[in-house]
């Protein structure tokens, strides 16, 4: 039997990557900056990450390593504290991500298992999730593949019905007025809203860590990529239009944390927000489930490329001990910082990282055999975009910035310190 992994399977990781908590997570706060434009600011969102799969393309193909964005980075700019920064970030992006994952599930849970009725239960539920999933990896890695195998195909069987059926409940729903233009925000604002929801389209760059085993990889890769980020784009501007056609943006803003479930009731009553809150629970349990395991073998490979302590590189309980770090680390997130603060900082994070990956595009060009053009246009997109997502931010979540900004200060402080660390040593 081939190990290698197929076309379908290498789509599967695509769709699996982003189809996990951040929809659930993001739209009720994409409906509440862009109104009736979030249709538009998902549509924004997903063509930045099409034109940056271009990138991860021609760098898979080249260069096809278990190790990923981080092989890129350091290919493009070679071991230093800069790449070694990035790198860094990548892995504390991951962590903000899971903490986006942990705070949907407890937005969710209470919803359908309400146990105590205080303020509380969020963060009962969002760190008994973090801790579940922390137990299944020490566990078995078998177990988590399971997980998410079965995740991926019930998730998406949900979300499908979900738009079959809001489709044809939007027919004669007075809310479809809120999607015309008159209640779109400003351009800018619309632009933001999609970089602040950025988030919902990381981990299509799984695929690249996924790039030696994918079979006929010339033709197999570009189709993973590309047909899975359409795919995911389509799902989340249909989804879009189905929420924001079936409920009040009132009714949106109340119930901004679950909404996805919320607006199951118009179609289905009750029954309806009850399957969509199963489905949430679902895939963010799974996404916290597989980034738990990503973000400790990043982690594992930073250090293996000496850009963290090699320590990172020790085993516990036969897992890299990066794995009880990850976790700790978002445990400590989930429950300091708020949704909006953490959606803003993983998509700076994402923005940066996905810069450089494109910047990385532009500087092997020859190398890689690509159309410099795309990756000029990724990277300036990007930076425009980080701009104008900290700009806007500002005014009306200076927190989220002010921790974005120092988690990125923070992760070439502490390359430097430990480079400076390693050379005194010698």
């Amino acid at each position: 039997m081939s190990d290698k992994i197929k076309l379908r399977e290498a789509i599967s990781i695509g769709i699996g990557g982003m189809v996990g908590g951040g929809i659930f997570a993001v739209l009720g706060l994409a409906v509440t900056l862009s109104k009736g434009g979030t249709p538009l600011a998902f549509l924004f969102a997903g063509i930045l990450a099409l034109i940056t799969s271009y990138s991860y393309v021609k760098l898979s193909k080249k260069y096809p390593d278990r190790g990923g964005t981080v092989k890129f980075i350091n290919q493009g700019f070679g071991k230093t504290i800069f790449s070694g920064g990035i790198n860094n970030l990548l892995w504390i992006s991951y962590i903000i991500m899971l903490s986006l994952y942990a705070s949907a599930f407890g937005s969710y849970a209470p919803n359908l298992l309400a146990l105590t009725g205080g303020e509380l239960d969020f963060h009962i539920y969002a760190s008994v999730i973090i801790i579940l999933a922390s137990i299944i990896n020490y566990y078995s890695i078998k177990v988590v593949g399971m997980i998410e195998s079965y995740a991926v195909v019930i998730k998406l069987v949900i979300l499908i019905a979900f738009i079959g059926i809001g489709l044809y409940g939007l027919m004669g729903n007075p809310n479809l007025e809120q999607l015309s233009p008159e209640n779109w925000e400003a351009p800018l604002q619309l632009l933001t809203g999609g970089m602040v929801i950025f988030v919902a389209y990381e981990g299509f760059e799984l695929i690249a860590n996924s790039a030696p085993d994918i079979e006929n990889p010339e033709k197999n890769i570009p189709r993973a990529y590309y047909t899975s980020i359409i795919f995911v784009v389509l799902l989340y501007i249909i989804i879009a239009v189905v929420t924001v056609g079936s409920l009040s943006f009132d009714q949106i803003k109340t119930a901004e944390d679950y909404v996805l479930a919320e607006a199951a009731k118009p179609m289905l009553g009750q029954t309806g927000f009850t399957i969509i809150t199963i489905a949430a629970l679902i895939s963010t349990f799974s996404a916290i489930n597989a980034s738990l395991y990503g973000g400790s073998r990043v982690s594992y490979e930073i250090a293996e490329d000496d850009e963290l302590p090699h320590q990172f590189t020790y085993q516990l309980w036969n897992q890299p001990i990066g794995l009880l770090i990850t976790a700790i680390l978002t445990l400590t997130l989930t429950n300091t910082l708020e949704l909006e603060s953490i959606s803003t900082a993983g998509s700076v994070g994402f923005l940066l990282i996905f810069a450089m990956v494109n910047y990385v595009g532009i500087r092997l060009s020859k190398e890689i055999k690509n159309i410099r053009a795309i990756p000029i246009i990724g990277f300036i997109l990007c930076i425009i975009a980080t701009i104008v997502l900290l700009q806007q931010q500002f005014s009306a979540n200076r927190m989220g910035v002010i921790i974005a900004v120092s988690i990125i200060g923070s992760c070439f402080l502490i390359e430097y310190i430990y480079k400076w660390l390693e050379r005194s040593k010698k």
